[in-house]
């Protein structure tokens, strides 16, 4: 069950809030539809109730809110827009993806691409998909964690006849197997077709709460309800003037004294009724009833603030009784008009009662009448002077508790989703590709010329380059981890960008670092094999160093590709995460250089070599050689500047982690 409280969003600037104190229920078993006009605040009330925009209110999903909710993909399955995903990702590749994500087996994917009928178009990207086949995919991605509750905005929205049709039976069957179904819509013969219940809003409030034969009956074809005790003679001069005046009108007698007037309105009745000098004890033009009104008492709303919720919804409802049934003085008349018209008032047929919202002034009486014992009650003359008198109540805040945008939990399976996502689309090959041509051309022409050393012929750096290829290529590929899901949102459809959680973060680094690694072998495979096949063997010996060298060359290879997944992930943008890689040579190795050597009373300018000087004490097992290496990357200049770099990447990266928790 779904169950929203008094959801309102943030005022606009001079304008009316687009959702103000919207409450029902959408039970479970049953279809519910949130109807309304465009701009009416459907979408904004669905986020309201997902937690995605700020403002007021609580929803319950079966007694509790989302962000109380452990794993939320597996309880509430949702569809907001179109399918977020890399357009040229594949659709099973998506599924599967998302599968790591929200922690379920990969054969998952494969079921849901059955449910909804698209096990044709696995292998299709997302960027060729038609309306229809979109909407079907996002239904598989709501379905993919077998949630109890779906909700959908405007999931018929572009389809046809048939799709739609295809859709709304998949919602009943969902239904039928115990689960709850709320979507929006905008079409009022959509939601009689599909829905079990209606929930009418206009302006950003609720209108009507009906079951759908009563929105039929109403609501879908407005009428006029006429009571007089002359209900059948005024009937026959209605239908008689619709004919004359060629009008579609059909007059529909009621039990005892009463009509239902379609096609018309209240004017045009009264006056027939007037000319014949007929009686008429009800003439209203009737829309329908606002249904069975859902309060939150102002009690509770304030404990949502101060602590945790009731566990179970019915408990928030039982407390209203007492507050509403107890006598109050009067209040001021803004205070005693409810937010909506009473169904009593709208429509002679429903029996609901409408329960107002108590006010402070109610409260602080019950309060007080409570905490005072009565006249006639032995113990409170026994107690006399020595029981201390009740503490004044704390003051209660009229408002429903705010709504704070909680960030996108990370995937389950980190790892996993990571490689997935990595492997799921051309763009890395195609970066690997590019990589390995450029590199092979550079290493080609430096073994023209004949005065490369064979280290930096080997991995094709040149002088005039402030990175080699392969070292731009893994920053470029370590961009994407972030930048390209910041663009196209993967995980968790209902909460749109990328979690910058620091498992997320390991899980990324660790596929940057295998991918940077093996692209160094690649680059320096292929560079060797092409050189030995062009210059032959003069160019393709193995440095003496080849020890030291490896490790620098892997170094720095993972080095900038690790620059480029934090700097993408502090900016959202693959493009800051490729120029935080070039801005290491560029600008901040003579930044440390100038800091390093500058004029000064003491300087730093032999620290490297000083440095060095420790790797002469003797170590156990010869680990002075591999403390030597290290201590040789860190000294020289694009190694200490990368390392200066991805400290100052990381240390951001966990500023803009921990600034929204200590918020």
């Amino acid at each position: 069950m779904i169950q929203a409280f008094g959801l309102t969003s943030n005022p606009r600037q001079e304008l009316p809030p687009a959702v103000d104190d919207v409450s029902f229920e959408a039970p479970t078993g049953r279809v519910t539809a949130l109807l309304g006009a465009h701009a009416s605040g459907k979408t904004t009330a669905v986020r309201l109730m997902l937690e995605l925009q700020q403002g007021r209110g609580i929803t319950h999903f079966r007694g509790r809110p989302l962000h109380r909710i452990p794993h939320p993909s597996r309880e509430v399955g949702v569809l907001l827009g179109e399918v977020q995903g890399h357009p040229s990702r594949t659709v099973r590749g998506q599924l599967r993806m998302l599968c790591a994500a929200v922690g379920v087996p990969v054969q998952r994917a494969d079921e849901v691409l059955e449910v909804v009928g698209i096990v044709s178009l696995r292998e299709q990207r997302l960027g060729t998909l038609s309306r229809g086949m979109d909407r079907r995919l996002g239904l598989a991605c709501a379905l993919l964690a077998d949630p109890h509750t779906l909700v959908l905005d405007a999931p018929a929205d572009g389809l046809s006849a048939r799709e739609s049709k295809w859709l709304h039976g998949i919602l009943r069957a969902h239904a039928s197997l115990g689960g709850t179904v709320l979507f929006t819509t905008d079409d009022a013969k959509e939601a009689a077709r599909t829905a079990d219940r209606v929930v009418s809003l206009e302006s950003g409030r609720v209108i009507a709460d009906q079951g759908v034969a009563d929105f039929s009956r109403t609501r879908l074809r407005p009428r006029v309800a006429v009571r007089s005790p002359h209900a059948a003679r005024l009937g026959v001069l209605l239908a008689k003037e619709a004919r004359a005046t060629q009008r579609s009108v059909e007059v529909v007698n009621e039990d005892g004294n009463r009509l239902s007037v379609y096609g018309s309105n209240c004017a045009d009745v009264g006056e027939t009724a007037f000319r014949h000098s007929i009686l008429v004890h009800q003439l209203a033009d009737e829309v329908g009833d606002a249904g069975p009104a859902v309060r939150v008492p102002v009690r509770v709303r304030n404990e949502e603030v101060r602590g945790p919720e009731p566990t179970a919804p019915q408990a928030t409802r039982a407390e209203a009784s007492p507050l509403a049934a107890e006598p109050s003085e009067p209040a001021t008349p803004s205070a005693q008009a409810p937010a909506h018209p009473s169904p009593a008032q709208d429509s002679p047929h429903s029996t609901s009662t409408f329960v107002p919202l108590p006010t402070d002034a109610d409260l602080d009486g019950v309060a007080s009448r409570a905490a005072t014992p009565p006249a006639d009650d032995p113990d409170s003359e026994a107690s006399g002077t020595a029981s201390a008198p009740a503490p004044p109540p704390a003051p209660l805040s009229p408002l429903p508790p705010p709504i704070t945008i909680h960030p996108a939990r990370s995937p389950l399976r980190p790892l996993r989703y990571e490689v997935r996502r990595a492997t799921g689309i051309a763009t890395g090959y195609l970066t690997a590709a590019a990589v390995l041509v450029a590199s092979a051309i550079v290493a080609v022409l430096l073994g023209r010329t004949g005065h490369t050393p064979q280290s930096r012929l080997l991995a094709a750096w040149p002088q005039q380059l402030p990175l080699p290829p392969a070292a731009l290529g893994a920053g470029l590929l370590g961009a994407f981890a972030f930048g390209d899901e910041f663009r196209h949102p993967a995980l968790a459809a209902d909460r749109g960008t990328v979690p910058r959680r620091l498992g997320l973060l390991c899980a990324k680094l660790a596929v940057a670092a295998a991918i940077a690694v093996l692209l160094a072998f690649l680059v320096v495979a292929s560079d060797v094999l092409l050189l030995h096949l062009v210059y032959g063997e003069e160019l393709t010996e193995v440095p003496a160093d080849w020890l030291s060298t490896s490790a620098s060359w892997l170094a720095l290879v993972v080095g900038c590709a690790w620059a480029g997944v934090l700097a993408a992930g502090v900016f959202r943008s693959t493009t800051a995460g490729l120029a935080a890689v070039l801005a290491v040579p560029v600008l901040v190795v003579p930044v440390v250089q100038k800091a390093l050597e500058g004029p000064s009373v003491r300087t730093a300018a032999g620290l490297p070599s000083r440095l060095r000087d420790l790797a002469l004490v003797h170590w156990p097992f010869g680990a002075e050689r591999f403390l030597a290496a290290v201590l040789r990357m860190i000294t020289q200049p694009v190694g200490g500047a990368l390392m200066l770099s991805l400290t100052a990447l990381l240390c951001a990266y966990l500023l803009t982690v921990l600034r929204p928790r200590a918020r």
